[in-house]
């Protein structure tokens, strides 16, 4: 049986955590985050990801404020996951992202005390809660 692989992106403007995951296991680990310039990232950084990884599905945070209600960047997300799809014909879900980067730091604070806390890693592992709850979320319905 083939497992699904996941890649998740916690999008932002300067920076952008990238996960993978395994469908079988519900399971992600943080790879890496990119640099970003106003949101728009080295697509050719992606392309490799994408190549290396090949995964079935890419799962993109949506930041929503807290009532559920869409902000600036939730429409930038959007557009992300869009060029996502289009460039690479990668099948795209979306993720509420709201809790995710407080879990994150939460759960690097517990691994690695404030060094753990790099911009990068918290990124790297808000993709992995955004992949999680994705799981959770199929797994219910």
């Amino acid at each position: 049986m083939h497992s699904e692989t996941v890649l998740g992106f916690d999008y932002g403007t300067k920076s952008i955590g990238i996960a993978v995951g395994e469908a079988l296991t519900a399971s992600a680990r943080p790879l890496m985050s990119i640099k970003a310039v106003d949101g728009i990232p080295r697509w050719e950084e992606i392309a490799a990801i994408i190549t290396e990884w090949k995964p079935d599905r890419v799962v993109v945070g949506l930041p929503l404020n807290m009532d559920g209600t869409e902000q600036a960047i939730t429409l930038r997300a959007k557009k992300f996951a869009n060029r996502l799809s289009g460039r690479f014909g990668v099948k795209v879900a979306t993720q509420d992202e709201r809790l995710t980067t407080a879990d994150a730091k939460a759960r690097l604070f517990e691994f690695g005390g404030y060094k753990a806390l790099t911009k990068g890693q918290v990124d790297a592992m808000s993709a992995v809660l955004i992949i999680e709850s994705y799981f959770e979320n199929q797994f219910q319905s």
